[in-house]
């Protein structure tokens, strides 16, 4: 069997468990509603500060980073279906399996990117009822979708590795919180950084989120700079594909520790 197949075989057995606790995946996205109904009606009148560059309302405004924070924070739970494996023994017969290594990171990625485009289009659909519109929905959907599909591999594949090292669930929990909301409040999600102080600035220039944030309100605007979309969204790639070599690299250690 190919590595695709078995990729493919492990995506779906998450996606399966999903299926049987459909309220799972209603629950995940009572956080972001939250988000875009009670921030974009709290800090509406934010685009009326002087240097506050959107032109558009809060609301639309704040969707992409609602979507990215939304993948942000799902994804940073992805290590827990590791250490319930690693508690229930599958972990070990996976690994006693003919699986590849590479095709359990990649089963992941594959289930988070998915969730994460399902969710993403749900949000758009919230976005809509209240009011927004996107002069460049077009494009700028579609770019979304990856945006948020890399920035949940990325933090999926670094909660995989931090869950294969430490075995257990409350260091996994207390090691990605640590991670996820300094990216979180360190981008441009909920507020322009040009009214940010220049530390914030400086510091989201190295962001994935604020990567993500960037490359999809420029697509959504309808005025894209298409060079720096690519740019971004090469970023994430990039940084997408390196954690997923470093997990990788965490099966292999706990694999040698067994």
């Amino acid at each position: 069997m190919t590595a695709l197949a078995h990729s493919g075989h492990l995506t779906g057995r998450q996606l399966r468990a999903l299926t049987r606790q459909p309220a799972m995946f209603g629950f995940l996205l009572v956080q972001p509603v939250i988000w875009l109904l009670l921030f974009g009606q709290l800090f509406k009148n934010v685009i009326h500060i002087p240097g506050f560059a959107h032109t558009g309302s809060y609301l639309e405004f704040i969707t992409p980073g609602v979507i990215v924070m939304t993948a942000l924070f799902n994804s940073g739970w992805a290590g827990t279906v590791y250490i319930d494996d690693m508690a229930r023994g599958v972990m070990d017969r996976l690994l006693a399996s003919p699986v590849r290594r590479g095709s359990m990171i990649a089963g992941t990625l594959a289930y988070q990117a998915i969730t994460t485009m399902l969710q993403t289009l749900v949000i758009f659909g919230i976005a809509y009822a209240a009011g927004a519109r996107f002069p460049g929905a077009g494009e700028g959907i579609v770019t979304t979708l990856v945006a948020a599909a890399l920035i949940g591999m990325i933090i999926s594949s670094f909660s995989a590795a931090v869950a294969l090292l430490v075995r257990q669930q409350e260091a996994l929990i207390g090691i990605s919180q640590f991670i996820v909301l300094p990216l979180q409040f360190l981008s441009s999600g909920i507020m322009d950084t040009r009214l940010s102080p220049s530390w914030v600035r400086e510091v989201a220039r190295f962001n994935p989120v604020d990567w993500a944030v960037v490359a999809s309100r420029e697509a959504l605007s309808g005025s894209a700079d298409w060079a720096l979309v690519a740019g971004r969204l090469g970023l994430l790639a990039a940084v997408a594909a390196a954690i997923a070599l470093l997990a990788a690299g965490a099966f292999r250690a706990y694999r040698r520790s067994i």
